[in-house]
């Protein structure tokens, strides 16, 4: 087993480890935690299960089958960079729309008490 490999499977299981502990305390929504454990399983599987990984990196042409897990890795933090990106960027507009909201109905309080 080479260095790389060790390396992978200890990140996929503390990531494993990490999630579920997010989600015992309730800091990570189910939805992102799905997300998570699927990734940090599929990078386990990969890690301990080599001749899968060889037989994913030669249909993809990847020479050096271990750096194949750091690639998907990386892919996947994209995709969620991504989302969140756009989660974001809902929030912004959501959080604009309701101070506009409670600007208006101030001024119609302070209309109404001026009154």
């Amino acid at each position: 087993m080479h260095v790389l490999d060790i390396v992978a499977i200890t990140a996929s299981v503390v990531l494993v480890l990490f999630v579920i502990e997010a989600i015992r305390r309730s800091h990570l929504n189910a939805r992102y935690a799905i997300l998570w454990l699927g990734a940090g399983s599929v990078l386990l599987i990969f890690s301990l299960y080599r001749p899968l990984l060889d037989w994913v990196a030669w249909l993809l042409g990847v020479s050096y089958p271990p750096s194949l897990l750091f690639g998907f890795a990386f892919l996947f933090l994209l995709v969620i960079v991504l989302h969140y990106s756009l989660v974001i960027s809902s929030h912004r507009d959501s959080i604009r729309r309701l101070a506009q909201t409670i600007a208006l109905l101030e001024r119609r309080l302070e209309e109404r008490a001026g009154k």
